[in-house]
C-alpha cells in the first residue's frame, strides 16, 4: 500500500510540476536552470538580484563571504543577523519561497559561515572527520545543519566524495577535503553528512563527478587532465550513495578524462553525464555544474559554447558564481539571452530544458 501511495504521489508531483512549467514564459524556463552569484549583503526589492529572481525565475543563488572586488567588504555574508535577513529577502523575491540558496559548507578550509562572522566555523575537514567517532561526527554535522537552517540557507554544495589517492593534489588531498582513499569509507562518512543535513531540511550535492581526487592541477585556474591518473574506483562512492536513493544532486567537475570522453571535459560531456552518470549509474536527480567561469573551461570555451555543451551534456543547473574572475562577471540577462539564441538556432532542445525543470522542481519539492 505504501509503495502504491508513493507511486501515486510521484505521478501527481510530476504532473503538477509539468503543468506548472508550461505556465512559465520562455525567459522564466531558461532562468529556471541558472544558479548565480551576486554582489550584495541585502536583496531589497529594487536590487538587481531581486529583479532577476522575479523576472527570470532563477533556480537559485550561491553565496560567498569573500569579496574579490573589495576584500575589505563582504560579498554576501558578514554576520548571522545579516545573513538571515538576506536569505529572507531573497525568498521574498521568489514566486514560491523555494529559491535554492547555496553555500559551500564542507568544514575545514571550505566553510563560508566562519567564526569571525559569529558562526560556529569550527567544523572539521574531512580528513580529520574520519578520525572522530561516528556518533560524535553526526552531532557535529547536526550542528552544521541546524546553523544553516537558522539563517535560511537550504542547499549545501557538499559533501566531497573524491578519493584521496594523489598526494600531489593540492585542491583535494592537500586541503584535507577527502574522507580517504577507500570508496566504502568515503561513502559511509558522506552518508553521515547527508543524513545530518536532511534532518534539518538542507539539500546536498555530491562532488566532484567523475572524480577530482586523482588530479594534480586546480580547475579554478586552468585545464586539468586526469586521464592517466584516474581510477575507476573514483566512481564507487557515487554508485554506493546513488543506490541508497538519498542523493539530492551531483556536481560535475571540469576535469578532462579521456577514459570517459576523448573530446570534452566532464561538465560538458554527454558521455560522462547522460551516459556514465545517468544511464550506467542510474542517477535520476539534479546534476549541477561546477562554476562555469572557472579557468579549466573559460580559457577554452566561450560563454555560448559552455552553455550549449553543458545543457546538451545533461546538466540541469548551470552555475555562474561571478566570483573567480572579475573580467568574466556576467549578468543573468545576458545568460538568458544566450540561451534564447541557442534555442532559436536549435543548438539546444526544448525537451532538454523541460526535463531539467522537472528535476529541479522535484528537488525543490524536498524543501
Amino acid at each position: 500500500m505504501r509503495l502504491l501511495s508513493l507511486g501515486i504521489f510521484t505521478i501527481l508531483l510530476c504532473s503538477s510540476t509539468l503543468f506548472a512549467s508550461t505556465q512559465l514564459s520562455l525567459e522564466e524556463k531558461l532562468g529556471g536552470m541558472l544558479m548565480v552569484g551576486f554582489y550584495g549583503t541585502s536583496a531589497k526589492p529594487d536590487s538587481q538580484i531581486c529583479k532577476d529572481i522575479k523576472k527570470y525565475n532563477i533556480a537559485g543563488v550561491i553565496l560567498f563571504d569573500l569579496n574579490p572586488m573589495n576584500k575589505k567588504r563582504a560579498k554576501n555574508i558578514s554576520s548571522r543577523k545579516q545573513l538571515k535577513q538576506l536569505t529572507k529577502e531573497l525568498q521574498n523575491c521568489s514566486r514560491d519561497g523555494k529559491l535554492l540558496i547555496a553555500v559551500d559548507q564542507e568544514g575545514g578550509r571550505v566553510q563560508r559561515l566562519k567564526s569571525r562572522y559569529g558562526f560556529d566555523g569550527n567544523f572539521p575537514k574531512a580528513s580529520d572527520a574520519k578520525k572522530i567517532s561516528q556518533p560524535k561526527l553526526s552531532k557535529s554535522y547536526d550542528r552544521m545543519g541546524a546553523e544553516l537552517k537558522s539563517v535560511g540557507v537550504n542547499y549545501n554544495l557538499a559533501p566531497v566524495v573524491d578519493l584521496a589517492i594523489n598526494k600531489n593534489n593540492h585542491v583535494i588531498y592537500g586541503l584535507g577535503r577527502s574522507y580517504g582513499s577507500h570508496p566504502q569509507n568515503v561513502a559511509s562518512y558522506s552518508n553521515i553528512f547527508i543524513n545530518s543535513m536532511h534532518r534539518y531540511g538542507i539539500l546536498t550535492s555530491l562532488k566532484h563527478f567523475p572524480g577530482h581526487g586523482s588530479s594534480t592541477g586546480d580547475t579554478h585556474k586552468g585545464f586539468v587532465d586526469v586521464t592517466s591518473q584516474w581510477k575507476k574506483s573514483e566512481l564507487e562512492p557515487y554508485r554506493l550513495l546513488i543506490q541508497k536513493r538519498d542523493v539530492d544532486s551531483i556536481m560535475v567537475a571540469h576535469v578532462m578524462n579521456k577514459n570517459l570522453d576523448k573530446n570534452y571535459p566532464a561538465t560538458l560531456s554527454s558521455k560522462t553525464i547522460n551516459g556514465k552518470l545517468r544511464q550506467e549509474l542510474g542517477f535520476r536527480g539534479v546534476v549541477i555544474t561546477d562554476d562555469l567561469q572557472m579557468g579549466a573551461i573559460s580559457q577554452r570555451y566561450t560563454f555560448k559554447q559552455r552553455i550549449k555543451l553543458a545543457i546538451n551534456a545533461g546538466n540541469d543547473i548551470l552555475l555562474f558564481g561571478n566570483q573567480l574572475n572579475l573580467a568574466t562577471v556576467i549578468s543573468t540577462k545576458k545568460l538568458v539571452n544566450i540561451m534564447i539564441n541557442l534555442l532559436e538556432s536549435k543548438d539546444i532542445k526544448q525537451e532538454s530544458i523541460d526535463k531539467a525543470l522537472i528535476r529541479i522542481q522535484k528537488l525543490k519539492g524536498k524543501l
